[in-house]
């Protein structure tokens, strides 16, 4: 029985597929509306401040073209251990050696080495929805405030 009921399914929807799907619906799709502009990097000079502990640090630069798979990490080039001296470049945190059992590596992580996993460029993108985050000190300092009262 559930063989006939799997063959129906799927000759109706070979049927429905054959159709116009415009036809299908019951109102006139809305033309397109235009794309957003895609949001313009923003460099900076001074790394930006995290608004919560662990947060991962924001790229203050253009990373167009990088190139991050399993042959090469751009990033790495600047931000590894080794070359942090010549380039100028903020080393890698040393939880980037760790594995997951804690122990420490000679080498970044597999599991760390795809750096836009957590680390994204700032951009000057505009949030779409109402942002009422605050960060851990204003929290802090509001509390404070307040008990005061």
């Amino acid at each position: 029985m559930p063989g006939k009921i799997l063959v129906l399914c799927l000759l109706a929807s070979s049927v429905l597929a054959q159709q116009n799907p415009a036809n299908l619906r019951k109102a006139d799709i809305p033309e397109e509306p235009e794309p957003p502009r895609i949001a313009q990097n923003v460099e900076f000079e001074n790394r930006q401040a995290r608004s919560y502990p662990e947060q991962p640090p924001l790229i203050p630069h253009k990373i167009d073209g990088y190139q991050v798979d399993l042959n090469a990490n751009k990033c790495l080039s600047c931000h590894n251990r080794h070359r942090v001296d010549e380039s100028g470049a903020p080393m890698v945190s040393v939880t980037h050696f760790m594995d997951r059992d804690m122990q420490m590596l000679a080498e970044v992580s597999p599991r760390r080495y795809f750096c836009q996993q957590c680390h994204v460029p700032q951009t000057s993108a505009d949030s779409g929805v109402e942002n009422t985050f605050e960060d851990v000190s204003t929290l802090i300092e509001r509390t404070k405030s307040e008990s005061k009262r």
